[in-house]
């Protein structure tokens, strides 16, 4: 018996507990049930949302791109001749500008002379040899109206006339041939093809370059080209090719590392897609760049900020008011919060602009300044405006 008096003794602690257990849940129970049910009075007040009042309006639309400032010629300048570098300019070296048909360097040319010499001979004998051949064929003329023959002569080498026109060849020929030679004496000066840029030079004095070696990297100096891609809504927003095409239309390059500020123009619209992108560019020119104060230099990562067309129709709101969900939140007339999905027309400054449903084109409308993700349609709220 007292082997078994500890478990007897658990038994009746844990009847206790149970009955205790028992009697507070019913306590608890009866006292909720007896809670009077608050009245709208007694229940929580609708929060406060900041608002601004908007109505539709007609705006100067703005597309934003990006693009990296480009020379509007890059070439790689080669070698037309062969030969030894005999002497290069001082101007000749890497970022210093050179004018158009400033001599870069210039090739041994002591060959070349007496190639134009030769071919100066050769055109001499050849104009002369045309002269004899002219006289001959005077005289075989004469002599054949002399012999009282009737008619033209069986051959036309009785009047020398194939003789004639081989001479006239010839002649050809040597001025073809001095040409080409004056041209290679020429081109063994070498000479920048536009206002340039030295970008890399790839000789020196001493050298020996082929024909078709690398001389120089240059980029022209006239403007830089920024391709940008838009997009179709992007394109939309802009004037019709036409004035774009002017190469008149203006556009503000801004860097975008130092925020430096130009003044450009469209110089014209590409009529393709990119066939990864499926965006269509527009080029954007800057004159004389590098006479600019501060310059801006080929390489240059930039922002342009184009006006476009006046778009009529449309709210004006801040950034904030879209959601991250991309949706824009609304007090309706009973004081609940309501959201459409939003695609902005465009941005500037801080704002984005929108085309509002037709349900609420034409009123005043309480939008909310700063949408939370915890709020939900049909939610009472009390709408505070506040100034932007």
């Amino acid at each position: 018996m007292k082997r078994h008096l500890p478990k007897i003794i658990l038994f009746f602690i844990a009847c206790c507990i149970l009955i205790i257990t028992v009697v507070v849940v019913k306590h608890l129970s009866a006292a909720q049930a007896n809670r009077p049910i608050p009245t709208k009075k007694e229940q929580a007040p609708s929060p406060d949302v900041s608002v601004i009042k908007v109505v539709a309006g007609s705006y100067a639309s703005e597309v934003k791109a990006y693009g990296a400032a480009k020379p509007h010629f890059d070439i790689s300048l080669t070698a037309q001749v062969a030969g030894q570098i005999d002497s290069i300019s001082d101007q000749f070296e890497t970022g210093k500008r050179l004018k158009k048909n400033t001599i870069m360097a210039r090739l041994e040319n002591s060959e070349y002379q007496a190639a134009v010499e030769s071919a100066r001979q050769a055109l001499s004998s050849a104009k002369v040899s045309l002269l004899e051949e002219e006289r001959q064929g005077l005289q075989a003329l004469s002599e054949w109206k002399s012999s009282g023959l009737e008619g033209e002569p069986d051959s036309d080498l009785v009047l020398r006339k194939p003789q004639l026109a081989a001479a006239k060849a010839t002649v050809k020929q040597a001025e073809a041939s001095l040409k080409a030679a004056e041209k290679d004496l020429s081109q063994s000066a070498i000479k920048a093809p536009f206002d340039a840029l030295v970008i890399n030079r790839a000789v020196s004095p001493g050298g020996y370059v082929q024909t078709g070696s690398e001389v120089a990297t240059l980029y022209s100096t006239d403007r830089v080209e920024i391709s940008v891609a838009l997009s179709a809504q992007e394109w939309n927003n802009l004037p019709s090719l036409a004035i774009l095409n002017s190469g008149k239309w203006p556009v503000e390059i801004e860097s975008v590392e130092d925020h430096h500020i130009w003044q450009g123009r469209v110089l014209r619209a590409e009529q393709n897609l990119n066939v990864e992108t499926r965006q269509r560019s527009l080029i954007i020119a800057v004159d004389e760049p590098l006479d600019l104060e501060p310059a801006l230099f080929p390489g240059t990562f930039v922002s342009a900020h184009i006006t476009g067309r006046n778009v009529a129709g449309v709210w004006k709101l801040p950034n904030s008011a879209l959601s991250q969900r991309g949706e824009v939140w609304y007090v309706s007339a009973d004081n609940t919060l309501q959201k459409f999905s939003a695609s902005p027309l465009f941005s500037s400054s801080g704002y984005i602009y929108i085309q509002p449903p037709e349900s609420l084109n034409n009123t005043p409308v309480m939008i909310l300044v700063s949408p939370l993700n915890s709020y939900l349609e049909g939610m009472a709220v009390n709408p505070v405006e506040v100034a932007l």
